[in-house]
């Protein structure tokens, strides 16, 4: 039975020119596939400028949520920015390797206050996975206006 409904529907003309179009272009796509890192094209490359902004922009509100901490600014240093590495004997032709945060620098109104600064120091380092040495937490000067 449902060998003569298909046998129907590709003797329709129409469908079986849809149908062997949409085959020949699964076929195009998937040999294509083996020459062009499809991964590559679709994906978003940002420079470690970038990448490092984010991060600050991301650390700055999970910092800012912190009780006695008020205006606060964060400056991020990067050990390396970033590179594609080449791989053998993989199914992907490169891997993305983030750059690695070097050093912290959090300024904020409650820099002076040992609580904030040890909760602020451990958000620093579990949130980045970085070393408490790498991490500096201050108070934030007033700049008078004259």
């Amino acid at each position: 039975m449902k060998i003569n409904k298909i046998k129907s529907l590709l003797d329709n003309e129409k469908v079986f020119k849809i149908t062997v179009g949409v085959l020949i272009s699964i076929v195009v796509i998937i040999f294509l596939s083996s020459y062009v890192d499809l991964g590559s094209i679709f994906s978003k490359n940002i420079t470690s400028e970038e990448y490092c902004e984010v991060i600050e922009n991301k650390l700055l509100q999970v910092v800012s949520q912190i009780d006695g901490v008020g205006e606060a600014k964060i400056f991020l240093t990067m050990d390396n920015g970033g590179e594609n590495v080449y791989l053998n004997n993989s199914d992907t032709k490169t891997k993305s390797i983030e750059p690695t945060v070097r050093g912290v620098v959090v300024v904020c109104d409650g820099g002076d206050d040992a609580n904030v600064v040890s909760r602020v120091l451990s958000a620093v380092t579990k949130s980045l996975d970085i070393s408490s040495n790498k991490v500096c937490v201050t108070k934030l000067s007033k700049q008078t206006e004259e």
